[in-house]
């Protein structure tokens, strides 16, 4: 099987045991300060480089809310849920990985300790409402005001849902290559990389070394971006068929219409992209499926960097401890045993 280094998607190696093609949500991460957190099946870690050049790994139990909640596991509200649970989960590894790539050697246990403050808790709750609340004022009401204002078709569902989503699309474009000017982002996209290479290297069942996945593309479908413009795209098509219903109920539709309408529907928007990315990733080697991929792929151009060797080395250790490799000998032999194709 080829390995590319860019362009399209590879194919799902169905030889990996640890991988199970009808389940491609299984291993996943996020880039953060100086390091890359990297979610599996019971465990989140995070791996992150110190001041000093060692690495620091850092290992949680979790089990999702719809985990603990089988009840709920229904389409659309699992991915709602599943999207508030991440962002809260992003936001308290990112202050983790500031504190660790920040601090002094003598410092560490400290650090560790006051990730599990409640007074840390309560600010990442209010970091997490304040985040929300601005990204419905950027994506949501910034997009409806300015379609509003500048053009005379708020009366047309359709028409006005694309030209908001449109603004909504180019906003998030002038947003991700402004801050990927910046040196910091810059290297954390540089971890983003990293962090694709490393989930494609446990797909294809490779060594989890830094040699064999220096050669795996750095653009994957599962992505957060990807899921970004999703939800952009899906919001065009939910919001016209809900701005038409409102308008043969109402007669008329303004824009503080559109809002009381809008907003109570976006984690609905939520849970429908979710659904539609991990459709999309069971058929990824399908028409349909590199149809709904390529958009954010193309945006992973912006938002993911080509990571050097060091960079990796952190990834790698970050999914290794997410999927327990080193905890068992018989996941240490089926990590060794595995070769490139």
């Amino acid at each position: 099987m080829p390995i590319k280094q860019n362009g399209s998607v590879n194919d799902w190696n169905p030889t990996n045991p640890a991988f199970d093609p009808d389940e491609p949500m299984q291993v996943g991460g996020q880039a953060i300060i100086e390091g890359v957190m990297m979610r599996a099946k019971g465990m989140i870690a995070t791996a992150v480089r110190k001041p000093d050049g060692s690495i620091v790994v850092k290992k949680e139990e979790f089990h999702s809310f719809i985990e603990r909640h089988p009840r709920l596991n229904l389409p659309v509200l699992r991915g709602a849920i599943g999207l508030i649970e991440m962002m809260y989960i992003g936001i308290k590894t990112l202050n983790y990985s500031a504190e660790v790539a920040m601090e002094d050697t003598s410092d560490a246990p400290h650090a560790a300790e006051t990730s599990k403050s409640g007074t840390l808790d309560l600010a990442l709750l209010a970091t997490l409402v304040f985040a929300f609340a601005l990204g419905i004022g950027v994506f949501f009401f910034l997009p409806l005001f300015i379609a509003t204002t500048l053009f005379r078709i708020e009366q047309q569902p359709l028409l006005f849902n694309f030209v908001a989503g449109g603004i909504r699309i180019a906003i998030l474009l002038a947003y991700l290559y402004s801050i990927s000017l910046m040196k910091g982002v810059h290297r954390i996209f540089e971890y983003h990389g990293a962090e694709h290479k490393a989930v494609y290297t446990f797909e294809q069942n490779a060594p989890l070394e830094v040699r064999s996945a220096m050669r795996f593309t750095r653009f994957h479908p599962r992505c957060g971006t990807s899921f970004v413009l999703l939800v952009m795209f899906v919001a065009i098509i939910l919001f016209s068929v809900l701005d038409a219903g409102v308008l043969f109920i109402t007669g008329t539709l303004s824009l503080s219409l559109r809002l009381a309408t809008h907003i109570p529907f976006i984690p609905v928007v939520g849970g429908l992209s979710y659904e539609v990315l991990k459709f999309s990733a069971r058929h990824v080697a399908s028409p349909i499926g590199r149809m709904i991929a390529a958009p954010g792929l193309w945006l992973q151009k912006i938002t993911t960097k080509e990571p050097d060797e060091s960079q990796m080395e952190v990834s790698l250790a970050a999914i290794r401890a997410a999927l327990r490799i080193d905890e068992t000998p018989s996941a240490a032999k089926m990590s060794s045993a595995a070769s490139v194709n």
